[in-house]
């Protein structure tokens, strides 16, 4: 996303984020705009020009317009209650930071990842 869900610096980000929020289900998010190198090279890797881009066990959902959909459809809820951890499968949160930074990297090997928790 651009920027960060407290802060937002696109109106896209800053719809997803809402309908994100509004699942109550945990999410970790990437600021391109502090990370440029992903932010130039993930398109070429998910084949999806813009941002946000919403992943869901490592596969692109899509962008805003794909999530404002599921929303709508009523389909997002139950694909990321799916994607979830399970209380007796939750370590501490959702993922670790190493997790978070080794997802990053496996497809961007030379990326400097940042990572910022979000509570609920």
């Amino acid at each position: 996303m651009k920027g960060v869900p407290t802060n937002p610096q696109c109106g896209f980000s800053a719809k997803s984020v809402s309908l994100l929020n509004a699942t109550n289900i945990p999410y970790a998010y990437v600021n391109v705009l502090e990370a440029p190198f992903i932010r130039e090279k993930l398109p070429s890797i998910s084949h999806w020009p813009t941002y946000p881009q919403l992943f869901v066990n490592g596969e692109l959902v899509g962008g805003c317009d794909i999530i404002e959909e599921m929303s709508n459809n009523g389909s997002l809820l139950p694909l990321l209650t799916a994607a979830a951890p399970k209380k007796s499968e939750a370590k501490s949160d959702a993922l670790t930071v190493s997790e978070v930074v080794q997802l990053v990297q496996q497809g961007i090997n030379d990326a400097k990842v940042i990572v910022r928790r979000r509570r609920l």
